[in-house]
Formats: structure tokens, C-alpha cells, sequence
């Protein structure tokens, strides 16, 4: 079972290159959707944030405000760092799991994990391949604002908050180009996928 690393920085394509791949029969563990599957209402995850953050950060009906935390931890590198210190043990014992189901289920399954933190949190892991989606941050500045109607100002804060491009490139066995079309984003993922399932068929 082939496990696969895709990253990329905020409005990377990073999700339009998950959707191709699943598309084409790859298994995709969705980083994020596991996030705020952790943080639901009486989760220990949940009630550490409370602990840390203070009541402000839950809204009326239980739930994670997601504004009103990020509004503190994407201004506060050391407020983030608190927030992935809960959150991350969390994520990463769920993700396992569900790796492991996949590879019961089909020992040779393409299993592809959309994980935008992978060099926060997850570079030391062994992944068979790390694929990047890569656009300039200029781009995904202006994705943010014109797809997401956030503020330039938010937009650039949200992309400072992660890793710079140099050190996500760092740590990447395929960069898959953004910037372009997204026919041209298909292609290149197209061929991934074909590389990805001739060593599938080379195993067997």
C-alpha cells in the first residue's frame, strides 16, 4: 500500500489535486475533516483548547468558534504552537487508524493524505512519497481574496502563518504546479496517479 503525503500552503490546489486522486481511486484521509472531528462538542480535544484559549473560543451551541480562534492563533506563533500541541496527537492517532483500515481492506490501496501542517508536524513520517502543490504565494494571496473574500491583509497573515514555500519545496519527491490551468493541474496529476499505480501493478 503506496502512503502518500500532499501537502501545499493555504489555496495551494491542494484539494482539487485530493479530488483528482480520489477520482482516479485513490483512498484520501482528509487531515482537516479529522480536525474538526476531533474537536467536537465533549471531546477532550475540544475541552483543552477551552482550557488554553478561554470560553471565548466556544460559540453558544458547544462548537469550536473557528473565527474567534483563528483570529488568535494566526497572530501568535506561540498561540499556535499551543493549539497544534493539542491537536496534533489527536490527528495523528486518527489518521494511523485510518491508514490501517485501508490497508485491510486493500493491501493495495493508494492511500493519500491531505495534510496541509505535513512539515509542522508530520515531514518525520514514512511516507512512500511527498507531493507538493506549489502556487506563488501572490497567487494564492489573491485566491484567498477573491474565492474566500478575505481581506489582502488576512490573506497575507493566513500565508505567513505557515511554513515558507523554500522549506515545504525542502521536503517534496513531486511538486505538482498550481499556477496554471486547471487542465494543466489535472495533467500533471494525472501522471502521478500513473506513476503511483505502474508500482502498484509492478508489486503484485
Amino acid at each position: 500500500m503506496p502512503l502518500i503525503a500532499l501537502t501545499g500552503g493555504i489555496a495551494s490546489g491542494k484539494s482539487t489535486i485530493a479530488r483528482r486522486l480520489a477520482g482516479r481511486g485513490a483512498v484520501v484521509v482528509d487531515a482537516d475533516a479529522i480536525v474538526r472531528e476531533v474537536q467536537q462538542p465533549g471531546s477532550a480535544v475540544l475541552a483543552d483548547i477551552a482550557e488554553a484559549f478561554g470560553a471565548g473560543v466556544i460559540a453558544g451551541d458547544g462548537t469550536l468558534d473557528r473565527p474567534a480562534l483563528g483570529a488568535i492563533v494566526f497572530s501568535d506563533p506561540a498561540a499556535r504552537e499551543r493549539l497544534n500541541a493539542i491537536v496534533h496527537p489527536a490527528v495523528k492517532a486518527e489518521s494511523g487508524r485510518r491508514f490501517a483500515a485501508a490497508l485491510a481492506a486493500d493491501p493495495a490501496a493508494v492511500v493519500v493524505y491531505d495534510v496541509p501542517l505535513l512539515v509542522e508536524a508530520r515531514a518525520d513520517d514514512p511516507w512512500d512519497l511527498v507531493v507538493v502543490a506549489h502556487a506563488p504565494a501572490s497567487l494564492r494571496a489573491e485566491r484567498l481574496v477573491t474565492l474566500r473574500e478575505l481581506r489582502p491583509d488576512e490573506a497575507r497573515a493566513r500565508i505567513a502563518a505557515q511554513v515558507d514555500d523554500e522549506t515545504r519545496l525542502a521536503v517534496a519527491d513531486v511538486v505538482i504546479d498550481t499556477s496554471g490551468t486547471l487542465e494543466q493541474t489535472h495533467a500533471q496529476t494525472d501522471a502521478l496517479w500513473d506513476r503511483l499505480t505502474d508500482g502498484v501493478r509492478a508489486e503484485r
